[in-house]
């Protein structure tokens, strides 16, 4: 068998985002993967741009990866009560490319925010963003990382045994449907 490609998607575009460390530990406890991140740094969606210029080439790129990929891992923040726009937008402008993207495609969702509930009201939100784009969501367990400025070690590592059993346990969910 091939090398799995694992495709994330941050929904924070800040460097040294818990987000990104978030999606990057999911693809450590993956197992061997070829693991790429999307830049998700795409113009704001305004139909009457995309009349005129038609989709970015950007967002046409990371929807090819979409595509290619085997798997796909999206972790959001919580940004008042809801995913970050920087996710929101860049779901709206892939839904604009030709084609099935998402179509059956395995994906597993995660959160992580400074709050106690980390992220869980903009994971439902997320949940629901993406039944349009049928993709193949896992059920869980789900992974609301809380207070997650303090979740990694100096190496990138989660520190909880809880939550590095249940995204272990969400990655070999993942696995198994590729």
């Amino acid at each position: 068998m091939t090398t799995p490609r694992l495709f994330g998607l941050s929904g924070s575009l800040r460097k040294g985002s818990t987000n990104t460390r978030l999606l990057e530990e999911a693809a450590r406890l993956f197992g061997a993967c070829d693991y790429i991140l999307a830049d998700l740094n795409f113009p704001l969606y305004n139909g009457d741009d995309e009349a005129a210029s038609g989709v970015p080439e950007i967002v046409k790129a990371v929807a090819a990866q979409i595509v290619e990929a085997d798997a796909v891992i999206i972790s959001t923040p919580e940004y008042n009560g809801a995913p970050s726009g920087v996710l929101k937008n860049a779901l709206d402008w892939i839904s604009r490319v030709e084609g099935s993207t998402w179509g059956g495609k395995p994906v597993a969702v995660m959160s992580a925010a400074a709050g106690r509930a980390g992220g869980e009201r903009s994971q439902m939100i997320l949940r629901s963003c993406m039944v349009p784009f049928r993709p193949n969501i896992l059920q869980g367990p789900q992974i609301h990382l809380a207070a997650s400025s303090d979740a990694f070690d100096e190496n990138g590592h989660l520190k909880g045994e809880m939550y590095v059993k249940e995204l272990t346990e969400l990655m070999q969910s993942l696995r198994k449907l590729i």
